[in-house]
């Protein structure tokens, strides 16, 4: 196997989780030298910090010959996400890779969430993407050695999910962060993506009408959360620069990228605003002539 990462430094976030696990180790097997970041928490973010599965993983990857380090904490906190990036230059010199792949689940319909579930969610996912941007772009644009951001979102944000309010909002915003970035880092030669997956890790596990243990037997199945990780090794790697500010999804033996928003349908008239009059004749034959179906979520 090819070493497609080799002499690269990588920061994983979420590096202890169902996906982020196999981001670390495999991203070590291409070559990379990896920091861990995770709090170790539940999946719902309310265990405090426990190294456990954290050191588990570094352990894993220096018995393999890799070589990683870890750091424990929340990366929606400021300090700390200095600290990761930190961690990065003074242990091996230099950034190359940020990955974020944290997250946690607090679900509820928007009617019986409280504040605590949305401020908890949305803080985890998106500012916890924010932070550990901010610092790893100082230090990008600081070197001026390219660098690569991937960000991990879901069809949640692009489609919805009922019971998800706060964890579609924080997705959806994701790939807000992710084009702003692409677009104020390009310059520095860094690139910014994002990846939607889909497979079996303790999130999905929750999921209403799923087997509550899916994720401990899915390995070698199209749900085996190893499968997201060959475009997330591409998107980090040399080859993957002409990449930027794009949504790409894996899962089973499937990569996909999606396509852009576009303008749908177009009316005009002559004066700065819309004549109210003029929009409701004119709306039946065009804005409105097709509908407007909710959009399916892909299976």
């Amino acid at each position: 196997m090819g070493q497609h990462l080799a002499g690269k430094v990588a920061i994983v976030t979420g590096g202890a989780g169902g996906i982020g696990t196999h981001v670390s180790k495999i991203f070590a097997e291409q070559g990379a030298k990896v920091v861990v970041a995770d709090t170790g928490a539940d999946v719902e973010g309310r265990m405090g910090v426990d190294p456990t599965r954290v050191n588990a993983v570094v352990d894993d990857i220096k018995a393999a010959g890799g070589d990683a380090v870890s750091v424990i904490g929340d990366i929606a906190e400021m300090d700390v996400a200095e600290s990761v990036v930190r961690t990065a230059l003074d242990t091996y010199g230099k950034l190359d890779i940020l990955v974020a792949a944290h997250g946690i689940l607090r679900e509820r319909m928007i009617f019986n969430m409280d504040e605590d579930q949305w401020d908890g969610v949305t803080r985890a996912h998106l500012k916890g993407c924010f932070a550990m941007t901010k610092f790893a772009s100082i230090h990008f644009r600081q070197e001026r050695q390219g660098g690569r951001i991937i960000y991990f979102t879901s069809t949640a944000g692009t489609f919805g999910s009922a019971g998800q309010p706060n964890y579609s909002a924080a997705q959806l915003g994701k790939v807000g962060l992710m084009r702003s970035t692409a677009r104020a880092l390009e310059r520095y030669g860094v690139t910014v993506n994002c990846v939607s997956p889909s497979a079996n890790t303790r999130m999905t596990d929750r999921s209403i009408g799923r087997d509550p243990d899916s994720s401990q037997t899915s390995e070698g199945t199209d749900r085996d959360p190893r499968n997201v990780v060959p475009i997330t090794v591409w998107l980090a790697s040399d080859e993957g620069g002409v990449a930027n500010g794009r949504v790409f999804g894996a899962t089973g033996h499937k990569v996909i990228l999606y396509k852009e928003p576009t303008l749908e349908r177009v009316i005009f008239n002559d004066s700065p605003m819309y004549d109210i009059d003029d929009l409701f004749a004119d709306w039946p034959e065009t804005l409105g002539k097709a509908g407007f179906p909710l959009e399916a979520r892909p299976a």
